[in-house]
């Protein structure tokens, strides 16, 4: 089944393989410049907005790409070439609560996870989760994917993830830590700052990367 957020993410990929923004490549398929704006993909009720099935066609036809090479989407470097982006194990907000998944110092561990194709080399222990609930609505939305490191410093106002140790994991950012407590925010104003004692904290680890 095709989802929304794959269409997208292959007219993204097929404009990075070819050299262009999807701006360039909009225009060069003979579409308007905006035709695949990130703005044009969502209306502001909140609708999904989908590419035309002509506009896939036309910018096909102009890269000389196969149907099959846009839905594999960010899988491959370059047409043709078998040769695959790197990928990071993905797995679910909510799941990762449970225990064993993580190590005690925050890297994956165990079975049960997925993966997921990165637009570029990453480091070794990075990894993908996949956001649950709105806390941090409007930047990061149910579903969207976000690229975690447990090796990269964290400091005030990053975005990150958070372990607590009864098993809850967050998204949030970064407001404050002092040498007992870390002061979390959310996006989303429905959701009052959250303070955690360190000792009650498992890990923090910083948010790199997101695919929405």
């Amino acid at each position: 089944m095709l989802s929304h957020s794959a269409i997208w993410d292959g007219i993204d990929a097929l404009a990075r393989r070819h050299g262009h923004s999807v701006s360039a490549l909009a225009k060069l398929a003979g579409l308007d410049a905006t035709a695949f704006n990130v703005s044009k993909r969502v209306s502001k009720d909140g609708r999904e907005r989908w590419p035309s099935t002509e506009s896939i066609a036309k910018v096909l036809e102009v890269t000389g790409e196969s149907f099959d090479s846009f839905l594999a989407g960010g899988t491959f470097l370059q047409t043709g070439t078998r040769r695959f982006l790197p990928t990071v194990p993905l797995l679910g907000l909510a799941q990762a609560g449970t225990g064993g998944f993580f190590d005690s110092a925050g890297f994956p561990a165990g079975q049960g996870w997925d993966e997921v194709a990165l637009p570029s080399p990453g480091e070794n222990g990075i990894y993908a989760l996949e956001v649950q609930g709105d806390s941090m609505e409007p930047l990061y939305r149910e579903g969207d994917r976000i690229v975690v490191s447990p090796t990269e410093q964290v400091r005030r106002g990053d975005r990150v993830v958070v372990k607590t140790r009864d098993g809850e994991v967050m998204a949030k950012i970064l407001h404050r830590q002092t040498a007992k407590q870390i002061e979390l925010h959310s996006l989303n104003p429905a959701y009052a700052p959250r303070i955690i004692d360190l000792v009650d904290l498992e890990w923090v680890a910083r948010i790199i990367w997101a695919s929405q």
